[in-house]
């Protein structure tokens, strides 16, 4: 699938998805791990610099807005606004994912956190009611607001990123009842590994 995101970046960026099947251990084959040693998506090759690789998602925003965001429309160049988004960006790359997979009350504690510095803003970074930033893109599949997300699930590019890599939309499919997780069997999988070798 190939496509050219034109929001309101100011560079252009052709890009294709390809599919990775977690069932099939793809993220593991010696060519995947050529490019992300620690066998994880999300990954990018930049063509434009050099087949360039990129893994870990926070990376990846923070690397598309040093290189592509010249006019800053994702990220500050104020350093105190700029300070802040990347706050805010390992907030979510180290709390939230690791509140949902491990404790629900840890959870809770972050969604909390979430609602407080959202309460009176539209955004988490930025001055008066803040900017729509690579803290925002980063946290947005993770922390599901109602209003905060409604709010950037209404953005044509994030519509068109949703679609990705199926042409449907990726979190409409997963609230389906009738789907199946794609990671859940994975993990299950990547589990039972653990307690085969470590004996826990």
């Amino acid at each position: 699938m190939n496509h050219t995101n034109q929001d309101t970046c100011s560079t252009t960026v052709p890009y294709k998805t390809i599919s990775i099947d977690l069932g099939a251990d793809d993220q593991k084959k010696p060519e995947f791990l050529g490019i992300n040693p620690n066998g994880r998506i999300p990954v990018i090759i930049d063509h434009n610099r050099n087949d360039f690789p990129v893994f870990e998602s926070g990376a990846i925003v923070l690397y598309f807005a040093e290189h592509y965001d010249k006019d800053s429309k994702f990220s500050f160049q104020d350093a105190n606004e700029k300070s802040k988004m990347l706050q805010w960006l390992f907030f979510q790359n180290a709390g939230i994912q690791y509140g949902i997979d491990r404790y629900q009350n840890e959870t809770k504690r972050l969604y909390s956190m979430l609602e407080k510095r959202l309460k009176g803003r539209d955004y988490l970074v930025g001055k008066g009611r803040g900017k729509y930033s690579v803290a925002n893109i980063s946290t947005f599949m993770w922390a599901r607001l109602k209003e905060w997300s409604d709010r950037i699930g209404e953005r044509e590019a994030v519509k068109r990123g949703l679609l990705v890599p199926r042409e449907e939309d990726q979190i409409v499919r997963l609230r389906d009842p009738n789907v199946e997780d794609p990671f859940k069997g994975w993990f299950m999988k990547r589990q039972n590994e653990v307690k085969e070798k470590h004996g826990k």
